[in-house]
């Protein structure tokens, strides 16, 4: 093995994800989605709502961060059960960041311990296409700082 092989991370060859819609990973008890400036810029422009207003009826202060609100049971606010049981997203073409890059997170990828763990509460972990080592990595640069 090569050194560059030798510092690739355990998921170099990709990682096989597909939604399916479940809405597991938006709802389950409580948590937090992140929100910056950035994703309540997107959400406000979508929604028709001045930052204040989002702020004041959609985002609670955790610590120094923002998260958005959830329902009783601790579902998303955005989050839609439909009768077929799916789920959808209410501000999918402007979610937040945390959730465009579901799974690919530091703490579900560190190890593929880690991601095996994740997959037994996520469906759509080893369905469909393979997401490359640059989608993978462009997802957790996306992420910075955030304790994900």
């Amino acid at each position: 093995m090569s050194a560059s092989e030798a510092q690739l991370p355990w998921y170099a060859a990709g990682l096989r994800f597909a939604c399916t819609q479940c809405g597991r990973c938006c709802s389950g008890a409580p948590g937090h989605v992140w929100v910056v400036a950035e994703d309540i810029d997107r959400i406000v422009a979508h929604l028709g709502l001045s930052p204040a207003e989002f702020n004041r009826w959609h985002v609670r202060r955790v610590g120094l961060g923002r998260s958005l609100l959830e329902k009783r049971g601790g579902d998303c606010e955005f989050l839609a059960r439909d009768g077929d049981g799916m789920t959808r997203c209410l501000i999918h073409p402007v979610r937040p960041v945390q959730c465009r890059t579901w799974p690919f997170w530091r703490s579900n990828v560190e190890s593929a311990e880690d991601w095996q763990a994740t997959a037994r509460d996520c469906p759509g972990i080893g369905r469909g296409s393979t997401h490359t080592l640059a989608v993978i990595q462009e997802a957790l640069r996306h992420n910075g700082d955030r304790p994900l």
